[in-house]
């Protein structure tokens, strides 16, 4: 793990990159793939899946009798546990419903909006190293809230051709339409295309690979949109010499054990904390599972020294973390100051692993700085508005010279003459 202390503004740049995801190197590969299932529908995606996922599969779909059977096999402690978060998660996006308001622009011309949803979403919840069904959680239950008509998830079999039965057991949960035993790619080209088990959706969200990355990024061009760019999962934690350097250090290692090429930074202006934090960190990782992960990961962790406050708050908006945790004894005082984060966590006892599961924001989050200009997953990523437009005689009348002057403006007389042959009528 990389220290730097006192760094020049110059060299702030270099110390907010990321790992290197460049997923373009991947495109002609997963463009024949994605090719493949475009042209040969569920023939193609069988075949990749007895690939990748080494599993010769019959059916695609997830059965009715699959899914009561996976309910037996889950704890009841994580029943009651993806229950709770379900609620919380749900009380959450709820109030995050669109309101309808008539507006009338001046006299006569009265404008608004209206909230639909996507009629048609797919999720992808990744198999990889973890069965992540808290993310069905997270983008299932925004899409039922919104009133999407068919949802549909797509998630990678295990070897016997069966899909973790927690991630069936919140799909259930959250209103899940339709469960496909497809991972990486094709699973990408099926929701995007459609083949003659996955419906076609119009909309594509949820984390993966680099190969599910790219897959993404090639189908939103044209066939499907997608939530926002991905990349590695990232958390700053932003501390001052009273901060517990246990809990730092477990939120280091929380995020590092997601995968190699995750991202823990520590930004302080404490020198003094710094060594306590490390040894914290060396304890707490030998107690873990996933040790080679958290290795690898924290090998492009880093701690970095500012010299004050203003120097902390402009590096943060600069780096735009995913996660940005701030256990410093002000930390109310750096809310409306933070401009670029994905997700932020105040005080002590608000760990990042809060949001990923219980607390009931989403944890499909803007990563490799593109906080700076996306939001996280929320109602709104679910939703599409619609602008509606009323005008009068009267409002035709009091605006009409104005759109007329500016169509004749822009050379555009088609468009001034439609406001001109009104105009003559009354």
């Amino acid at each position: 793990m990389e220290i730097i202390k006192y760094s020049e503004r110059s060299q702030w740049d270099e110390l907010a990159k990321r790992p290197e995801l460049d997923v373009t190197s991947l495109f002609d590969t997963v463009r024949s793939v994605l090719d493949d299932v475009k042209s040969n529908g569920d023939t193609a995606v069988k075949i990749y899946g007895e690939k990748f996922d080494k599993v010769k599969l019959e059916s695609l779909q997830v059965s009715d009798a699959e899914i009561k059977e996976a309910k037996t096999f889950v704890a009841d402690d994580l029943k009651a546990a993806i229950i709770t978060a379900h609620e919380n998660i749900r009380i959450f996006h709820a109030a995050q419903r669109f309101e309808t308001k008539k507006i009338e622009t001046t006299p006569g011309v009265i404008c608004w909006q209206k909230a639909m949803p996507i009629e048609k979403v797919g999720l992808y919840v990744p198999g990889g190293t973890a069965p992540l069904f808290s993310t069905v959680l997270m983008l299932a239950i925004p899409a039922q809230i919104a009133g999407c008509k068919e949802i549909v998830l797509c998630t990678p079999p295990n070897k016997y051709g069966k899909v973790h039965p927690a991630i069936l057991f919140a799909a259930t949960v959250a209103g899940v339409n339709k469960i496909f035993k497809i991972g990486g790619i094709q699973a990408i080209a099926a929701m995007a295309y459609g083949t003659e088990s996955v419906p076609k959706v119009y909309k594509i969200f949820g984390p993966g690979n680099q190969y599910v990355t790219a897959a993404k990024q090639l189908v939103s061009l044209k066939d499907a949109a997608i939530d926002m760019p991905a990349g590695p999962s990232e958390v700053q934690v932003i501390a001052d010499g009273k901060a517990n350097p246990a809990f730092i250090a477990a939120d280091f290692l929380s995020q590092a054990e997601h995968g190699t090429d995750s991202q823990a930074i520590l930004v302080t202006d404490s020198e003094e904390i710094i060594p306590r934090v490390i040894e914290s960190i060396q304890t707490q990782s030998e107690q873990l599972p996933r040790q080679q992960l958290v290795k690898h990961s924290l090998e492009h962790s880093r701690i970095i020294l500012l010299k004050n406050k203003q120097e902390i708050i402009d590096f943060t908006n600069l780096y735009a973390p995913e996660h940005l945790i701030i256990q410093t004894e002000d930390y109310m005082d750096y809310i409306d100051k933070i401009e670029n984060a994905g997700s932020v966590f105040l005080g002590a006892y608000t760990p990042e692993s809060a949001g990923d599961y219980a607390s009931g924001t989403n944890h499909t989050l803007p990563t490799n700085g593109y906080a700076r200009a996306y939001s996280g997953v929320n109602l709104d990523s679910f939703i599409k508005k619609i602008t509606f437009q009323e005008i009068t005689a009267d409002g035709i009348k009091g605006l009409g010279e104005t759109i007329r002057v500016m169509a004749t403006n822009e050379e555009l007389m088609a468009h001034s003459n439609a406001v001109t042959l009104r105009l003559e009528t009354l």
